[in-house]
């Protein structure tokens, strides 16, 4: 029994629930709170043993939970100025608002510091109910948001992967398979030596990117190197400096996003490198930049905005009640520019 006894008797909490269940505290919030998440036999085997304990919800909780505020939250942990430049977050964004304006659900939008901050401010929003459900992006290698969010028992999808989701589903993009592409691009012009500029490590998009692109190359007979960025502009110039300081200098360089490939050909250029016939420049990311400069950047093309779109229908139907399968994107399409030609 998980009931107490004499004068250590108290209230039975979760803890104790999912300790006698052999389930996490984040299945018997979904299953006692009546959120999808869980199984049904799981969420009777739940709703059995509460009830033998004599739990009972909290009736502030109980209020709380009853209400739908009507809105989705996303926290961005990123630099403030990523929103203004960012071509990527304005797609992404514009197909989850087109997505839940349709239906009249708000999207409750922060940026935070790091991390930690994004935690908190998740468990503050659960807890005061200013959400129905959240989207996590930036899906991090060993992500601490993954336990937080099923502890509480926060409905989310993540918008990211694939990788450690723990229960949560996921609509993630083929990251490894793009990545593939641009080797296999380049490779097949005759370049052997390949430099990626790329994002944080810790996350898993960047990760998989990784992997991808370092066995492509080792299965090609090619030679690389990753250099680890914020994404920001100025660090895919120094990035780019010192990449083509270094003996033998790539004859290639591949960025994780379109704004750093930006900044890398303007690097390049400056310090007198004729792209493409001295250094050929692919960007992981697509937009109207890479078509508009000089010369015009090879890229991958996808759908954010569907990508988007896609990943609030999950919520949606998350929230709903239906079962939401992981899903995975389609491979990004790669877009050859003027940007890339044989070596020299």
């Amino acid at each position: 029994m998980v009931r107490a006894s004499g004068q250590d008797r108290r209230r039975p909490t979760i803890a104790d629930i999912a300790k006698r269940a052999g389930v996490s505290t984040g299945s018997v919030s979904h299953a006692l709170n009546g959120l999808p998440g869980v199984s049904d036999a799981t969420r009777q085997r739940i709703m059995a043993i509460a009830k033998e304990a004599g739990w009972q919800p909290k009736p502030a909780a109980h209020a709380v939970r009853a209400a739908r505020s009507g809105a989705f939250g996303l926290v961005l942990a990123r630099p403030a100025g990523t929103l203004a430049y960012e071509p990527f977050f304005a797609k992404l964004l514009s197909g989850i608002e087109a997505e839940l304006s349709a239906r009249e659900v708000a999207l409750m939008l922060q940026i935070a510091k790091d991390v930690a901050t994004e935690v908190a401010t998740l468990r503050r929003w659960w807890a005061e109910r200013r959400v129905d459900g959240v989207l996590l992006v930036d899906l991090r290698v060993d992500d601490p948001r993954i336990a937080v969010v099923e502890e509480i028992g926060l409905p989310a999808v993540v918008v990211g992967g694939p990788g450690d989701t723990g229960g949560l589903p996921f609509v993630a993009s083929d990251d490894a398979g793009g990545a593939r592409q641009i080797v296999q691009h380049l490779v097949g012009l005759g370049h052997r030596r390949v430099a990626r500029v790329a994002g944080p490590p810790e996350f898993a998009h960047t990760l998989a990117r990784t992997v991808a692109f370092e066995k492509a190359l080792a299965d090609a007979g090619a030679s690389g190197r990753v250099v680890p960025t914020d994404f920001s502009s100025a660090a895919g110039a120094r990035a780019t400096a010192e990449l083509l300081a270094g003996s033998p200098p790539p004859t290639a360089i591949i960025y994780d996003s379109d704004i750093m490939a930006v900044a890398g050909l303007s690097a390049a250029q400056e310090l007198g490198l004729a792209v493409p016939w001295e250094l050929s420049i692919v960007s992981y990311d697509d937009s109207p930049i890479c078509e508009l400069v000089r010369p015009a950047i090879t890229a991958c093309a996808r759908d954010v905005v569907a990508y988007g779109a896609r990943s609030a229908r999950a919520l949606l139907a998350l929230l709903a009640g239906e079962p939401v399968r992981p899903q995975v994107e389609q491979t990004p399409r790669l877009v050859a520019r003027a940007s890339t030609t044989v070596p020299a």
